[in-house]
């Protein structure tokens, strides 16, 4: 494949979207920044990317897991792997990543944060990878 993946960074952390954004571009990817849920769905309607980068914490407590839920509703955005990325965790005690895949946790996989280089990129490169028919409806 030839051209450049895109990763869609949505996170109100304007140092940490930086952040993951030079590490990202490095590595080769394009990577637009929203930072907030209505900026996420502007850079949607410009370009559709391969895979987003999805704060939880950002305008309210819950902003990605509703904008997530509705992305992931939406047949326009459906297939694209949604990676949420948190530090609420250690913030609130609560296990988003534990309910990934339910129905209330649309998104293929949640990282806490800090994040790791090696693990950030080791997920990405493993949901960009070709389904064989499998994922998430």
């Amino acid at each position: 494949m030839d051209r450049k993946r895109d990763v869609l960074v949505v996170d109100d952390d304007r140092d940490f979207a930086s952040c993951i954004r030079m590490m990202l571009e490095v590595a080769g990817y394009d990577v637009p920044c929203a930072f907030s849920a209505a900026e996420c769905m502007v850079a949607l309607d410009e370009k559709k990317p391969d895979i987003i980068l999805l704060d939880i914490m950002m305008e309210r407590l819950v902003s990605g897991l509703l904008l997530a839920y509705d992305l992931h509703a939406d047949p326009n955005y459906k297939g694209i792997p949604i990676v949420m990325m948190s530090a609420i965790r250690k913030e609130t005690g609560f296990d988003v990543g534990a309910a990934k895949g339910s129905d209330y946790v649309a998104a293929d996989e949640f990282l806490d944060k800090p994040i790791k280089p090696t693990v950030l990129m080791a997920t990405i490169d493993r949901l960009l990878q070709p389904r064989g028919g499998g994922g998430r409806s």
